[in-house]
């Protein structure tokens, strides 16, 4: 068998994960619209058991394609002289790292945690109190305002990104354009957020902050 049909088939498999990443997005979507319209919270608990499933594909198919690269990748270091069953030596290698597995590893899952977060932040929003030392900085509610603000635009943001190591959002264009210009000059990006002590901003950390573009897209139709 070629080994270029091999990495064919595996790079197809690899493809099957935006499917499940795809599936992940619009899950969390209707968690929030849910949250937002205030539907039974057994309903939002379901959308979560959908995320925890799409978890466990993707760590299933995770399994499977690092299964089949390290035994194609061990085949050609080797090269034995007589090839053997790759379907089994790759089989036998998936099988150990299923029995590894744990609930842990789904509550680890990146989008899992991004719908995690996003589902508090909503339900802060429509179900929380209004007092500002409950809910998190760049959501915070009280009856009269709240900050839209982008740190480095000092204008209402329109697709605000969030932070996941400072928690700050700012407006994407702004700091990923922050980030290319320092980037070209060699430079870290310390958080643009007045008092944050955050010096090293990068484009990976930052994810989009649904439930704060959801509350100012209901602020700005009012």
């Amino acid at each position: 068998i070629s080994f270029n049909t091999i990495d064919s088939a595996l790079s197809s498999l690899k493809n099957c994960q935006s499917f499940i990443n795809f599936g992940m997005d619009a899950a969390t979507r209707v968690a929030l619209d849910l949250v937002e319209s205030f539907n039974d919270e057994e309903d939002i608990n379901n959308m979560e058991k959908v995320m925890l499933e799409y978890a466990a594909m993707d760590r299933e198919l995770n399994h499977y394609i690092k299964a089949f690269e390290e035994t194609v990748n061990q085949m050609k270091r080797e090269k034995p002289e007589n090839l053997p069953d790759l379907e089994t030596l790759a089989r036998e290698k998936f099988l150990e790292m299923e029995s590894k597995n744990s609930d842990s590893d789904l509550q680890r899952n990146e989008k899992y945690m991004y719908f995690k977060d996003q589902l508090k932040e909503m339900k802060k929003q429509y179900h929380g109190n209004d007092t500002i030392e409950q809910i998190d900085e760049d959501i915070a509610v009280t009856r009269s305002q709240m900050n839209f603000i982008c740190p480095i635009t000092q204008m209402t943001m329109k697709r605000p990104v969030r932070n996941k190591v400072c928690g700050h959002s700012y407006e994407e264009d702004a700091i990923l354009e922050m980030i290319q210009t320092q980037k070209q000059k060699n430079k870290k990006v310390r958080c643009p957020k007045m008092g944050c002590s955050h010096v090293d901003v990068k484009g990976s950390d930052l994810v989009p902050h649904e439930a704060l573009k959801r509350v100012i897209d209901s602020q700005n139709k009012q």
